[in-house]
């Protein structure tokens, strides 16, 4: 029996703003490069994997607010969601140190001009822009949403946070052109609809997590079943059956259903 590879601690958020001319919320996704090894191609909301430098924030309280309460480790789950976020996205979900008042678009985007390449090229910190700036991290403005880790068998497992998180006000958010290629505001239903059609590919924890969103109207209503919610760890097994493979998950994890038949698993 082949040994299961370790999963690697990642987390992602998606990002929420309501759509007046649509009547339904949008949630920010971006199109993943396709030389990238994990998901290429694939349409997903920002993240990635929590680094040495997040776990080096984790112990800098003065660079984080809304952080009381959770253990380091999801302290650093939240952290490492909100880099990823900030540079795949430029979307940056921080207060001012000074005053505790959530950044606004301009100083968002001030920021990401100055800052963003470097640190997607590994040649500034994440923590000395925050220092550097006078910013703390916004923890409390993540919300639980699910729990998801890699099958075993796969070669390259993750174990993966979702958060749901209301976008700050104007700030628009645009890919890095490095990792992704693409980034579109998007109704969850319209996503999921062109995952069906194969306008979009869709990694399977995407699509069962855009379908349990595209059932709220609204991000307050959104964010409110999120906070309700008690997260059920999500490991699918995986099975191969004669027209592909079929995943099954638990039935209280809230994803209205067991077992799924699928093609390639993301």
């Amino acid at each position: 029996m082949p040994e299961t590879s370790a999963s690697r601690p990642a987390s992602t958020i998606l990002l929420l703003r309501d759509s007046a001319a649509a009547k339904e919320l949008e949630v920010f996704m971006m199109v993943r490069h396709h030389q990238i090894e994990f998901n290429s191609g694939a349409l997903v909301f920002p993240g990635g994997s929590v680094d040495a430098g997040d776990q080096e924030i984790v112990k800098r309280s003065d660079v984080y607010s809304g952080g009381e309460g959770l253990s380091e480790s999801d302290r650093g789950f939240r952290i490492a969601a909100i880099r990823e976020t900030f540079e795949e996205s430029g979307i940056l979900l921080a207060r001012s140190k000074d005053s505790g008042t959530p950044i606004d678009a301009k100083r968002a985007g001030e920021i990401a001009d100055a800052h963003r390449i470097a640190l997607n090229e590994h040649k500034i910190s994440f923590l000395s822009i925050l220092a550097d700036n006078g910013l703390q991290l916004a923890l409390d403005t993540l919300v639980p949403y699910a729990h998801w880790i890699t099958p075993e068998g796969m070669p390259k497992r993750f174990d993966t946070w979702f958060f749901l998180a209301a976008a700050p006000p104007d700030q628009l958010g645009a890919h890095d052109g490095r990792e992704s290629t693409d980034s579109i505001w998007v109704s969850p239903r319209e996503a999921v609809e062109g995952g069906e059609s194969g306008r979009f590919k869709l990694p399977f924890p995407t699509t069962r997590n855009l379908i349990r969103l595209a059932k709220q109207s609204s991000v307050s209503a959104a964010l409110e079943h999120a906070r309700g919610l008690s997260v059920v760890t999500v490991m699918p097994v995986m099975t191969k059956t004669e027209t592909g493979r079929q995943l099954r998950i638990p039935r209280e994890a809230g994803y209205d259903g067991e077992v799924f038949e699928v093609g390639a698993v993301g």
